[in-house]
């Protein structure tokens, strides 16, 4: 079961880090080719639309793999004068926090996904949808409870770093 689990962070890491690496990269290289062709008088149409919600991607997708490599800032100095129950108690608190959070989070992006679907809200120049940018993101808040779920499990069996 472990090594099911070991596998499935993994992958979902690898997805998420390609999705958001490869938005990370068209904002990039767009941004860069708009200046060019700005300087030469020619500027891309629809790029700040295009930034703007691969900006969305870029955090929405990325915030779960940062908080499964640990990358985020945590309080460590209150944990660790906490004994091993007190820890684990403190590490369930704050992730159920963090839990409710997230799941309200993704709930709401999907009912502004289902309106910008519903509505065909679109961006002004692209008339690019709005709506697979809300559930996109919607989708990590929701894998991003499971990641504390899983720290939760984690701060119980002693493995918490």
């Amino acid at each position: 079961m472990e090594s099911l689990i070991n596998y499935f962070t993994k992958m979902t890491k690898k997805i998420l880090n390609l999705i958001g690496g490869v938005a990370l990269t068209l904002m990039m290289f767009l941004t860069v080719s708009d200046v060019i062709m700005r300087a030469l008088g020619h500027p891309i149409l629809g790029t700040y639309e295009v930034v703007s919600l691969t900006l969305a991607i870029v955090i929405g997708f990325t915030i779960p793999v940062v908080s499964l490599d640990k990358g985020h800032v945590y309080m460590e100095v209150l944990l660790d004068k906490l004994s091993g129950n007190g820890r684990a108690v403190m590490i369930t608190f704050t992730r159920v926090l963090c839990i409710i959070l997230f799941f309200i989070i993704g709930y709401n992006l999907f009912r502004v996904g289902n309106e910008f679907h519903a509505s065909g809200e679109v961006s002004s120049t692209l008339k690019i949808p709005f709506f697979p940018m809300a559930y996109g993101v919607g989708i990590c808040c929701f894998i991003e409870c499971l990641v504390f779920v899983a720290d939760i499990i984690r701060a119980w069996r002693d493995q918490h770093e």
